[in-house]
């Protein structure tokens, strides 16, 4: 096993691989900005160096202040959690270049994936259902046009090098699609440096299913069920739950084996996710990309199959085996995540930084966990991501684990800055979600309408 690893990240992930590592024997190297020097992340790692001024360009996204910090260090390995460098194909090259293990797949299958054409195709060779859509990258708004007359409108417009809802843009009619391209095009020239783009039909409204999978270097695949992801604001997650209130056995297992067999054509190593439309109308499911890393809401399959996912990829990236076959995977019971971030909901959900005056994390019972990297009179920087703690629980069933989450946000106090727990009491109180009665269209043409009304 690795004597050292650093944890190329901040936050509640940040917190989590340290909690794993050090349960593994694993010594953990924390970087933080500084902006950052008081975090937990730093406070509990054995070592911490600092990387940087405040912004992301300059100390958790410099490569080289990364990389010397885990050679200064001596690091064996770098776990990147999600966002950051998590899926910086360059960046895991160089790690492999300097003898430093990346946990997490090969710089090449990261271009291979993170190329949503690219990874279209690999789809279609691996018998992958994949969305109607181009053949390839639409290079301009007159090509776009033509596509989009023969799959039919509504079409999506995406970033060929997208992620985290930038570079998408729906559009209804004809007339519509040359703002839209040239718009989508320059932000996502502006993201990623590459302003291809590429044309699917709309599978609208509909459940997004992912599927949890983990690989080793040995050639094995396994799934562990799905997450419901459904319950979005501008193509960003609010809230998921695993499994699916939407999918029974067979479909599962067939969506499970797809994305095993997803995996296994690009040879797959470390921890990942294939996300699916699900089109409940006809009950076809089409892929829509891999992620290749630890999800935010990775907590809700750990706790329905009482699997670390965090420990196996350190363990997969030492070498070594999965601990678990496909047989040994069993879902049990049903868990949800409900992000809380500091922000203002009730003003278009603009960020709300400062210190927390008072804290009280509702920890307690069976079944339920809360993943944060906050603390009584933590200053929370204008800097980052706004998400500050997840809420996950555990029940017997599905009711059972509404009711958890509904205590356990009742319970929530943070003070000193705004937050969006009111927020996720009210969605998770709403007779829809609790009915299951929800799918993509829901968060943002039913729910916020009226919520936003409200006084």
């Amino acid at each position: 096993m690795f004597k050292k690893i650093l944890i190329a990240n901040r936050g509640e992930i940040a917190v989590r691989i340290i909690r794993a590592a050090r349960e593994l024997g694993v010594e953990t190297v924390a970087i933080y900005s500084e902006a950052d020097k008081e975090s937990l992340h730093v406070l509990l790692a054995d070592e911490a160096i600092c990387v940087g001024p405040a912004r992301s360009s300059d100390s958790y996204l410099n490569m080289n202040a990364v990389l010397s910090a885990a050679i200064v260090t001596g690091a064996e390995a770098i776990h990147p959690g999600f966002g950051f460098l998590s899926e910086n194909s360059k960046f895991a090259t160089m790690c492999e270049e300097m003898k430093i293990k990346f946990i997490g797949p090969s710089g090449a299958i990261m271009d291979k994936m993170g190329d949503k054409i690219n990874a279209r195709s690999e789809m279609i060779k691996a018998q992958v259902p994949v969305i109607p859509g181009s053949d390839g990258e639409v290079m301009t708004a007159e090509d776009a046009l033509k596509v989009a007359d023969e799959i039919g409108y509504p079409v999506m417009l995406k970033a060929s090098a997208g992620g985290g809802g930038k570079g998408i843009r729906k559009v209804e009619k004809a007339e519509d699609l040359v703002p839209a391209f040239e718009s989508a095009s320059q932000e996502a020239l502006a993201a990623f440096g590459n302003g291809a783009m590429y044309i699917e039909k709309v599978i609208y409204p509909a459940r997004h299913i992912e599927v949890q999978i983990l690989g080793d270097s040995h050639g094995n695949v396994i799934h562990l069920g799905e997450r419901d992801c459904s319950l979005q604001r501008n193509n960003q997650k609010v809230l998921e739950e695993s499994p699916s209130i939407a999918i029974g056995a067979s479909l599962r297992s067939k969506m499970g084996d797809a994305a095993v067999r997803a995996a296994k054509a690009v040879g797959y190593e470390n921890a990942g996710t294939i996300e699916f439309l699900l089109d409940e109308t006809s009950g076809n499911f089409y892929f829509m990309e891999m992620n290749t890393r630890i999800q935010v809401e990775h907590p809700v399959t750990e706790f329905v199959t009482n699997v670390d996912l965090v420990k196996e990829q350190i363990k997969v990236a030492n070498g070594q085996e999965l601990s678990y076959s496909q047989d040994d995977i069993q879902i049990t019971g049903h868990a949800i995540e409900c992000r809380i971030n500091a922000e203002n909901p009730k003003f278009n959900f603009a960020p709300s930084p400062g210190k927390i005056t008072d804290l009280y994390l509702p920890a307690g019972g069976v079944g339920l966990r809360v993943d944060s990297a906050v603390y009584h009179g933590y200053t929370i920087p204008p800097y980052y991501d706004s998400m500050i703690a997840k809420i996950i629980v555990h029940g017997e069933n599905r009711f059972d684990a509404l009711m958890k989450m509904q205590r356990a946000l009742y319970e929530l106090e943070i003070d000193g800055v705004l937050t969006n727990a009111d927020f996720q009491l009210d969605l998770i109180s709403d007779q829809n979600v609790i009915a299951g009665d929800y799918d993509t269209s829901f968060l943002m043409e039913k729910f916020l309408p009226a919520y936003n009304q409200e006084d």
